[in-house]
């Protein structure tokens, strides 16, 4: 079988997977992306966290059907790149693992960022999600920056179909592992959006990061 046929035979794969139920998302991902900060004193102050004026207002969150480009057709997501705050990365899928939490990417590799399959692909119709770390024993991650984000920032996903999805920021909230809305954060809002995710909050030894930071986006612009 030639590497055409098995992409898109992996393809195929992806797109009848059944999609997880969206609180069972929002448990999974709270618990299987929580990391243990380095110790070393160089990041002691710890990533930087939204700011209360960052957070999505009523409107924003209404459904945007009809509004911008139209969605896109189901594709891999092949990169990430976050302008603002300097994020250019690979993108590998993740999935849930027998555990039952997201795979997220090896922590291991600092720049790497993971698209859960059990969601949509950036730019389809619907709610995607991209997963990273805050960061690792040897320091910042892929996603350290992400709760520096402001309003109207970009968020761009090449996607292996050549075509680049490209998201408008219209709100970034850390929400707390015990209360984390699900339905608010995931459920579609009837057009193409993004959730980028990861660690933020308080921070405990014994239990990592009390919360996640969201990124909540909504595609503007195909290339």
């Amino acid at each position: 079988m030639s590497a055409s046929e098995l992409t898109e035979l992996a393809e195929e794969e992806e797109r009848g997977r059944k999609r997880a139920p969206w609180g069972v998302i929002a448990l999974v991902l709270l618990t299987g992306l929580a990391l243990i900060r380095n110790g070393s004193g160089e990041f002691d102050v710890g990533p930087p966290q939204p700011a209360s004026a960052a957070a999505a207002d009523a409107g924003s969150l209404h459904s945007s059907a009809g509004q911008g480009p139209r969605a896109l057709p189901f594709s891999v997501a092949d990169r990430v790149r976050i302008p603002a705050i300097r994020v250019d990365a690979p993108v590998m899928p993740v999935g849930l693992g027998a555990d039952g939490w997201v795979d997220a990417p090896p922590p291991e590799d600092p720049n790497l960022a993971g698209w859960f399959t059990g969601a949509v692909s950036p730019g389809e119709k619907g709610t995607a999600v991209v997963v990273g770390h805050v960061d690792n024993m040897q320091g910042p991650a892929v996603f350290y920056g992400l709760g520096a984000l402001k309003k109207g920032n970009s968020i761009e996903v090449r996607r292996r179909d050549g075509k680049t999805a490209v998201f408008r920021i219209y709100g970034i909230e850390v929400f707390s592992k015990s209360n984390f809305p699900g339905d608010r954060v995931y459920a579609s809002k009837g057009a193409p959006e993004l959730r980028v995710i990861t660690c933020g909050g308080g921070f405990s030894k014994q239990h990592g990061y009390d919360g996640n930071v969201v990124v909540f986006a909504r595609l503007a612009e195909v290339r």
